[in-house]
């Protein structure tokens, strides 16, 4: 499928081994980078022939016919998998396309994503599921895993036909909706053990809701806004993780937002419960005390207290949380432009995910880079089952980062339509300089 590369750079000027170079339909030798991921770092070069990693290893030598990207003082890793985004097409495309969420997610460095089924209309039959998959096909320019529904319409009373969408899905979810009731997920997660597909929910128990929106902490009481209490999340979970353990079944949990959920989800690993989770950047570097009146801090679930972000660090340095995904949500201007208590639910994060946690997390020394890039790379492709890794053999999925790189995120340089962050302004180190799907570059600064 043809790959359209942006030939522009939203985060500054390229290092000049970079500039203006065309390696498409080429054998290329990566030279001279530090490679990265979750077993540690050394210098060493990358051979890319025919869409895969043909060699790595140090001192590679070079050879005619192969273009050689010199690669000093950059970092080299597989390329970036996010299993939470929302790509809005079909059903709401002047939020999001297909094409511009994809194209995104290569200036962010993801070669992979999965697309979350909240659309119009909902992916919870084959047909329905086809309609989504033919734009994937047409526009994607990176691979775009679609979810399937668990239950019909996202509305919580019926189970799909999960047989009949298991070879056509990467996952289940009714992400944006919790199941309410304890039957219908005791028979979805039957049923999905039945079948060994993942089940990943959004955890949300909508009568502790209250028409809360931002956390049930000190910025609500002292702003007069109404809460979100942490346990109409980790409720869920628990009831979610008995009823995994009761029945076997793969069960994934989206966007942990509290100290309790990583509890809960740390004790269930102990015991040998199949379960994997996600959590986002913004969680891993915000809490409520850095609420603005602004619905770019607007998200779902919210930011919550200090604490929480302290034990989601600690969740990711200890393993517990296996993924950082961005739960990528791109709404139209006017959607965010209400205030907190007005605004949509969801901020973009494709474009600012690696970068936000290097400086917010990695260069102060709280997180060690090589567990960033797993939990960006062989982490998620853990839990979903998903091929790929820095390894001879694999598809040629590579992120080239400049560690040195130092600009100020400005959301009009996204390629993404969605503009909301709660990082806009914020001064960053590192950029992806190159992000490679099977040997083609989809983004070339």
């Amino acid at each position: 499928m043809p790959r359209p590369v942006p030939t522009t750079n939203p985060a500054g000027a390229a290092a000049e081994n970079f500039d203006a170079i065309n390696i498409k339909d080429m054998d290329l030798l990566l030279k001279g980078g530090t490679l990265i991921d979750g077993t540690g770092r050394r210098r060493g070069d990358v051979l890319v022939r025919d869409g895969r990693i043909a060699a790595v290893g140090p001192d590679i030598v070079e050879a005619s016919g192969v273009r050689t990207l010199d690669c000093g003082g950059k970092m080299v890793s597989a390329g970036f998998v996010d299993v939470h985004v929302h790509f809005r097409e079909p059903g709401q495309r002047y939020k999001e396309t297909i094409r511009t969420g994809s194209l995104a997610a290569a200036h962010g460095g993801y070669t992979t994503v999965c697309a979350m089924p909240n659309l119009d209309p909902v992916p919870d039959s084959p047909d329905t599921l086809a309609l989504e998959q033919e734009i994937i096909d047409r526009d994607a320019c990176i691979e775009v895993l679609p979810y399937a529904a668990i239950t019909r319409g996202r509305k919580g009373l019926e189970p799909v036909d999960f047989a009949a969408l298991k070879d056509r899905c990467v996952a289940f979810s009714d992400d944006g909706s919790g199941v309410q009731r304890d039957g219908m997920m005791l028979q979805a997660m039957t049923e999905a053990a039945r079948q060994e597909v993942i089940l990943a929910a959004h955890c949300e128990d909508n009568a502790l809701l209250h028409g809360g929106y931002i956390h049930d902490g000190r910025y609500a009481a002292a702003h007069g806004h109404k809460g979100i209490c942490s346990e109409s999340e980790w409720g869920q979970i628990r009831r979610d993780l008995a009823l995994a353990e009761q029945t076997g079944c793969r069960y994934h949990v989206c966007h942990i937002s509290c100290s309790e959920s990583v509890g809960l989800i740390r004790q269930a690993k102990a015991r040998g419960v199949r379960v994997t989770c996600e959590t986002g950047p913004h969680y891993l570097t915000l809490c409520e005390d850095d609420l603005q009146e602004d619905g770019r801090f607007k998200m779902n679930p919210p930011l919550r207290r200090a604490e929480d972000r302290e034990a989601l660090i600690e969740g990711l340095l200890d393993g517990t949380i296996d993924a950082v995904a961005t739960d990528h949500a791109p709404h139209s201007a006017e959607e965010k432009s209400r205030g907190l208590a007005g605004s949509a639910m969801g901020v973009v994060g494709l474009e600012t995910a690696f970068p936000v946690l290097y400086t917010a997390l990695v260069i102060p020394g709280r997180l060690p880079l090589e567990r960033l890039i797993e939990a960006l790379t062989d982490g998620p492709r853990r839990a979903f089952r998903l091929p790929g890794g820095l390894r001879p053999g694999e598809a040629a999925d590579l992120t080239v980062i400049d560690p040195d790189a130092a600009w100020t995120v400005d959301p009009a340089d996204f390629l993404s339509l969605g503009k909301a962050t709660p990082f806009a302004g914020q001064a960053v180190r590192s950029r992806i300089v190159l992000t490679l799907k099977d040997g083609e570059p989809v983004w070339q600064a």
